[in-house]
């Protein structure tokens, strides 16, 4: 049995989650599309990052709200506040990942996901 998931909200949280990083001057928005992948873990991902721990989590604390008002949905599991490198926030179908631009470097997240669909996003 193939579990159905639920598109509309997954893409909705996905696009909100791009307006809360740009609201905060995220760099190098990209959206992976994961869903048509058998291996994948979520419908996407969405990615940026910024240059201090500050700023990175701003950027989080913004997509959370945007999601939040919008959506009236918290994430399922927050993770990398403290230090602030990668702060990844978890609303099951849609998995957002802010990184310090070191750390977006070193762990390549969109290499191990290549085969997906990538969309780019300016910074508002």
């Amino acid at each position: 049995m193939v579990k159905k998931k639920n598109v509309n909200l997954s893409t909705l949280l996905s696009e909100i989650a791009v307006n809360g990083m740009q609201e905060k001057k995220g760099k190098d928005i990209v959206r992976l599309d994961l869903r048509e992948l058998n291996s994948s873990v979520s419908d996407y991902f969405v990615i940026c990052h910024a240059d201090s721990a500050t700023h990175v989590k701003a950027i989080a604390d913004s997509v959370e709200d945007e999601i939040y008002k919008n959506t009236k949905t918290d994430p399922w599991r927050k993770e990398g506040q403290a230090g602030a490198d990668w702060i990844i926030l978890d609303y099951f179908d849609v998995v957002v990942h802010i990184f310090k631009t070191d750390k977006r470097e070193f762990y390549g997240i969109e290499d191990l996901w290549g085969d997906a669909q990538s969309t780019s996003y300016q910074s508002a």
